[in-house]
């Protein structure tokens, strides 16, 4: 049993697992909105102290086609399996990403023998929300937010397919809702309405709203953050790219095809999964792609 030192953690009973989806067909996305604000609050933000059991988490939450990179449960389990038994430091500043990823996450993390303790550096939105709610204890930076919403996904069909996906959906809502109030102390009704907040648009906390209302337990001290400007170079470039093919797939293009059309454009057609955008490619074709666009 793991030995905690906040009081009122130490009161909380241990959260429970949240189901994974056995058939994984359908996605949970973030927001191309989420990933906006993150880019214009959040993006380069880092942390200070590093150290040999502290898992770092400033990226999307599962595999991203743009930068070869992400969160994903595999990495994470990984990462514990390194570690060992000792208490587990997780620092994150992610806009979220596949929140069924996310779930895993946070199941692999609860399951650790030692207390983990979860730093919000700058952003932890969707999928990342979830994952901080493993934390033993939670800080949070006073201009950091943490943000909620139910599950948002980019569905096709008929009235019988889009009621399929509803109802296939409305489990893992009512999950999250569940752990959230477990996690926070408030009813699982209250945590709901901030979830379908601004026109199902979910709910941002700052920092001291999200202490207050139980998601965190103390703030971070500012000098525990810092501004990597390559890295934020880097988070917006490829942000463009996610943000772009979140557009062109809520259009009405598959993915495949949307990534095809930007990597045609971009100059690298059959580029592989994993490839990174290289610094100084010509990305003027993008603006006109953009403007193509209508809005959604």
């Amino acid at each position: 049993m793991r030995k905690l030192h906040n009081p009122r953690v130490f009161a909380m009973a241990r959260l429970g697992a949240l189901p994974v989806p056995a058939n994984h067909d359908v996605c949970a996305f973030t927001k191309s909105t989420v990933f906006d604000r993150w880019a214009g609050e959040a993006a380069g933000v880092r942390a200070v102290e590093t150290g040999d059991n502290i898992i770092s988490m400033f990226d999307v939450i599962g595999q991203d086609y743009w930068s070869g990179g992400g969160i994903t449960a595999k990495s994470v389990t990984a990462q514990l399996r390194a570690i060992g038994d000792r208490p587990v430091e997780v620092q994150i500043n992610s806009p979220g990403g596949d929140m069924f990823e996310g779930i895993a996450i946070y199941n692999v993390l609860r399951e650790h023998s030692q207390e983990v303790t979860v730093k919000i550096m700058a952003m932890a939105a969707s999928a990342a929300s979830i994952i901080a709610m493993a934390g033993d204890r939670v800080e949070i930076g006073a201009a950091s937010f943490l943000m909620i919403h139910n599950c948002w996904v980019l569905a096709m069909g008929n009235q019988f397919d889009l009621r399929e996906t509803a109802d296939y959906l409305a489990p893992f809502d009512q999950a999250m809702a569940d752990l959230y109030a477990q996690r926070s102390g408030q009813t699982a009704d209250k945590v709901t309405k901030w979830m379908n907040a601004n026109g199902g648009n979910g709910t941002y906390m700052s920092g001291s709203q999200a202490i207050e209302r139980g998601f965190a337990d103390a703030l971070l001290s500012a000098d525990s953050m810092k501004v990597d400007d390559a890295a934020k170079a880097r988070d917006l470039d490829v942000n463009e790219l996610r943000a772009l093919e979140l557009s062109l797939v809520n259009a009405g293009m598959n993915r495949t095809d949307a990534r095809a059309r930007i990597n045609k454009i971009k100059g690298t057609p059959g580029a592989a999964p994993e490839a990174t955008p290289g610094a100084g490619e010509d990305w003027s074709g993008l603006a006109g792609l953009l403007a193509t666009i209508s809005p959604t």
